[in-house]
């Protein structure tokens, strides 16, 4: 039954990814449609069509293959500039032959009434591209607000929750020996239920603050004062260990930092869009971490799956593993229904976030390459203009296409990588 469960979930999860891939291509189509650029088909999935329908000059349907989408605006690919060099090279045919193909579908009343997307001024191009990635964006803040606003979010509080004791020479060992030294927070005298009010002569607002703090401090000195059953104590002044914490920004990774030995009391707190926007700007940080990343830790994924490693919560997952995720969470008993629906509705929120910033990434096929075309194109103009040089015309887009096939090819293969990963040995947070 749990297992019935689990599939239920991780395919309504999965569905809900689509509706939002779905939004993203609404969010690049309603402004180009609004812009006058004729947009012949709106898909989600590849492959083979399983349904479609005719509304106005555009075809609406779903393909076989539900691993993204796409809208198809006309006019992506300018002319060939005037004064083309008679010697053509491979990846000049290559472009020409793209832009041929593309221009069988496009009319002289198309070119003559403005219909073609190339044709557009800078800031409508980039209203277009950018409406994508928007969409993701907003979806994940509303979803966030929600669970916000609605219940609230575990967050830090400054409040003590537990004092490690020692400081484990073995990192194989989680229980402390006498052969062990004392921690700096056991040192200093730190109790269950203190709340920190000043480290090292600054006042403390925030868990956030206080661990900025304490990492900062390495091994100096710390003079801490705590409010300890309604009365003010400063405790014994104690220093600091350099010790392996986990990285702000990539939470797999340890970092040197100076290290105290406490945890903190986590308390459900409601807020309102302030927070919402600072939970996101954090997630986002994390999130291009985790991109930059992304080429090495799929490789890591890909070994650690060919010589049976477990896989680890921090890494990378397909859309499969994350709605796999989803049903585990909701399958399981170790939480109740109202944080089963508070969690689903996060991990949706966190792939919109991720999605949004990924299709920024400025290389095609991604919108950050076409937003990046477009931004290259305007400058090309505006120097031309400073320097009273004839007008550059419109960016060849087409000559890019190479760089595309091979970022969509790699993409490809990390996305089988994964879902295979995800299959064989899938990440477990339970």
């Amino acid at each position: 039954m749990e297992t019935l469960t689990v599939i239920g979930f991780a395919i309504a999860f999965f569905a809900l990814i689509m509706v939002s891939v779905g939004l993203h291509e609404i969010g690049h189509m309603v402004p180009a449609k609004l812009f006058g650029v004729r947009v012949p088909k709106y898909f989600v999935g590849f492959g083979p069509t399983i349904w479609s329908t005719t509304r106005g000059e555009t075809e609406y349907g779903v393909k076989w293959f539900p691993l993204g989408g796409y809208v198809r605006l006309l006019g992506m690919y300018p002319p060939p500039a005037e004064g083309t060099p008679a010697r053509r090279t491979r990846l000049a045919e290559f472009a020409d032959s793209a832009r041929a193909a593309e221009w069988e579908e496009i009319t002289p009343t198309d070119v003559a009434d403005n219909r073609l997307f190339y044709q557009k001024k800078t800031w409508q191009k980039l209203v277009v591209m950018v409406g994508g990635p928007a969409m993701n964006l907003l979806i994940a803040f509303v979803l966030l607000l929600l669970v916000t606003g609605l219940y609230g979010v575990q967050r830090p509080q400054t409040t003590v929750a537990f004092v490690q004791s020692c400081i484990l020479t073995d990192s194989a060992r989680t229980e402390c020996t006498a052969a062990d030294p004392k921690s700096p927070a056991a040192l200093a005298g730190l109790q269950v239920g203190d709340r920190v009010t000043s480290f090292n002569g600054t006042a403390v607002d925030s868990y956030a603050q206080l661990s900025a703090l304490i990492r900062a401090n390495l091994d100096g000195q710390a003079r801490i004062v705590v409010e300890r059953a309604g009365a003010t104590v400063e405790l014994t002044p104690v220093h600091t260990v350099i010790n392996g914490v986990a990285d702000n920004l990539d939470p797999g990774r340890r970092v040197s930092a100076g290290w105290l030995g406490v945890s903190p009391r986590f308390e459900l707190v409601k807020g309102g869009p302030i927070q919402v926007l600072g939970d996101m700007w954090t997630m986002a940080q994390q999130s291009v971490v985790a991109l930059v990343q992304f080429p090495v830790k799929v490789w890591h994924v890909v070994v650690g799956m060919v010589t049976g490693q477990p896989r680890s919560v921090y890494d990378p997952i397909s859309i499969l593993g994350a709605s796999t995720v989803a049903g585990q969470v909701v399958a399981s008993d170790k939480v109740d229904l109202s944080e089963k629906l508070v969690t689903f509705a996060s991990l949706l929120a966190s792939v919109n976030l991720f999605l949004a910033l990924f299709n920024f990434v400025p290389l095609p096929p991604l919108d950050g390459g076409h937003i990046a075309g477009a931004v290259y194109e305007w400058l090309r103009r505006q120097v031309a203009r400073a320097f009273k040089r004839r007008p550059y015309g419109f960016f060849d887009t087409a000559r890019l296409l190479p760089v595309a096939y091979a970022v969509g090819g790699l993409l490809l293969i990390s996305g089988v990588a994964l879902i295979l990963a995800d299959i064989i040995s899938p990440v477990q947070i339970f």
